[in-house]
């Protein structure tokens, strides 16, 4: 029975469970003792068990859910390993069982009936508790630490360093300034004194960056960072924990805790009501993303050559609309010195360029030929390989039939043929894992080849919608097969894939497994390993007229 294994150690600093390397040991002997081929180990390090969003193990339940999965069994040092939610267990496990696969405690084996199954039930419940009660110790005792006017958080703020003080034998920790004469503190006060003179987050920014001032992780400043020391109470000494302040208890939880006059301040409470009250004055009237669609076709496709994305902006009081690169704007020309994009001409180029050159019949059929062409050589290449593998796989057979039958003729013995027994059967166990792993590549790389009747009929529809359709389906449909739009300078480069509808069979390839409460599920167009340039086009499309 192949197996698989799987481990994972969570992010708590209390989590005193095994380590990756002492679970991967146990679990290989244990194998070992079985008489188990373990054809892949999935990893994942700090990752909480309460959430199945955890790489390696999205990736195992995907191979799992694959039509020739290579493992019939996962194994686990502890169930705990593989959930601490009782929900997301019970989910997977269903999953696993729908298609054959078992799931094997090491550490607590359970018997496949009724009674097995209840002390199942009560150790994932006892595992879900612990999780959840450790989680409310660690909330309880920084909660605490703060109440008593420690510092609870990681990096000291800009400006301000983590002092160590003793607590009956315990180090916790306040903050206290750099000192008068650091650069740091007389930047922080530079900055509140602007605000105070009506000076916004982006001036501030753009001032800092031109001066050569960087932030305390070597950033240049911009507008998020600016904010975040403007609304930060530590710099007048006072602690706040749990909440931003203002907030109140929410749903029954804790309100949060502040501390006034926890440790020395950079400025002066007075000053730093006065910006808060300034920047309060200032803010625009905030509405929740889902009750706002976007008004802006190319937002999250549209990148500058700096590599950060352009953003939409009005200008004129919401008469003029541009894309404007974010770092741009949020530090200035200096920090990028690319142009803004009228909205409306942008976007009415590219959807003209996308019919004229992406969608054009001609261009698809020489891409899917050539995808065929290269989908046809990865599928022989592969295929090969497994083939050169079965064929030693026979003779490694063959001489170990001639040898126990020379053992049991009593042609040579035991001691003699021993060695030898042993260093063929280790090299045919080499092989069958090189082939599974053959086998998985082969899974995960090829596909079926691309039909090119359904391509055109799908960038028919594409054509249509994009004419069309309002914004968010036309947004939706680019992002079904554009990747990406890069401007750089004078041009705009369209990174795009095959147009392949997301259902259907031989165009998608299904690589999430399904989330717990409900939704679509992850699908992605192929990855097929060479085939990736034929996959990945490029149009260049003039925007000169735009600048």
């Amino acid at each position: 029975m192949n197996v698989c294994l799987y481990a994972r150690v969570s992010s708590d600093a209390q989590d005193t469970d095994l380590s990756i390397g002492a679970q991967l040991k146990t679990m290989r002997d244990y194998a070992d003792r079985h008489g188990y081929p373990i054809v892949r180990e999935f990893i994942d390090e700090a990752k909480s068990g309460r959430s199945d969003m955890r790489p390696a193990f999205k990736e195992m339940i995907a191979l799992a859910k694959s039509k020739r999965h290579p493992f019939e069994a996962i194994l686990v040092w502890k169930l705990n390993r593989f959930s601490r939610s009782r929900i997301d267990s019970i989910t997977y496990k269903k999953l696993l069982k729908d298609i054959g696969i078992r799931l094997i405690s090491i550490n607590e084996p359970l018997d496949e009936n009724p009674t097995g199954q209840l002390l199942e039930g009560v150790i994932e419940c006892i595992d879900e508790f612990y999780s959840a009660n450790l989680g409310q110790d660690i909330k309880r005792g920084m909660r605490e630490n703060a109440q008593r006017g420690y510092y609870s958080g990681g990096r000291a703020p800009y400006g301000m360093k983590k002092v160590p003080v003793d607590d009956n034998g315990r180090k916790r920790y306040k903050l206290a300034t750099e000192g008068e004469g650091s650069i740091a503190v007389s930047v922080v006060r530079r900055m509140f004194d602007m605000a105070l003179k009506g000076e916004g987050c982006k001036d501030i920014a753009i001032m800092l960056n031109s001066e050569g001032f960087r932030t305390g992780a070597g950033q240049k400043w911009g507008k998020t960072t600016v904010h975040k020391v403007l609304t930060n109470e530590a710099y007048c000494g006072t602690l706040v924990w749990g909440g931003r302040p203002g907030h109140t208890a929410i749903h029954g939880s804790d309100p949060p805790v502040r501390v006034e006059n926890a440790w020395p301040g950079i400025i002066e409470k007075q000053v730093f009501v006065a910006v808060r009250d300034r920047m309060a004055s200032n803010a625009p009237v905030a509405a929740h993303p889902r009750t706002v669609p976007s008004f802006y076709l190319l937002s999250g496709l549209l990148f500058c050559s700096c590599g950060r994305a352009m953003i939409g902006r009005s200008a004129k009081s919401h008469r003029h609309y541009y894309y404007t690169c974010n770092t741009r704007h949020k530090q200035g020309n200096d920090a990028c010195g690319s142009k803004s994009l009228p909205k409306d001409k942008l976007e009415k180029l590219v959807i003209e360029q996308v019919n004229k050159r992406i969608l054009d019949r001609d261009n698809l059929e020489k891409l899917v030929e050539l995808v065929n062409e290269e989908l046809s050589l990865a599928n022989g290449h592969y295929q090969e390989k497994i083939d050169a593998v079965d064929k030693e796989q026979n003779e490694v057979k063959t001489r170990l039939s001639k040898l126990y039958d020379a053992l049991e003729t009593g042609k040579l013995s035991i001691d003699e043929l021993a060695p030898r027994i042993r260093e063929l059967k280790a090299r045919s166990d080499e092989l069958m894992t090189f082939r599974v792993q053959m086998e998985i590549d082969m899974l995960s790389q090829c596909t079926d080849g691309v039909d090119i009747e359904t391509v055109r009929l799908y960038a028919e529809d594409l054509q249509g919608i994009l004419e069309e359709a309002d914004h968010p389906t036309s947004k939706a449909f680019l992002k079904s097969f554009i990747r990406r739009i890069v401007i750089d300078r004078n041009k705009a480069a369209i990174e795009y894939n095959l147009p392949l509808p997301q259902k259907g069979k031989g165009n998608s390839q299904e690589v999430l497994p399904i989330d717990t409460l409900g939704g679509d599920r992850g699908i992605r167009t192929p990855d097929l390993g060479d085939a990736n340039a034929a996959l990945s086009q490029l149009s260049y499309i003039p925007t000169e007229e735009l600048l």
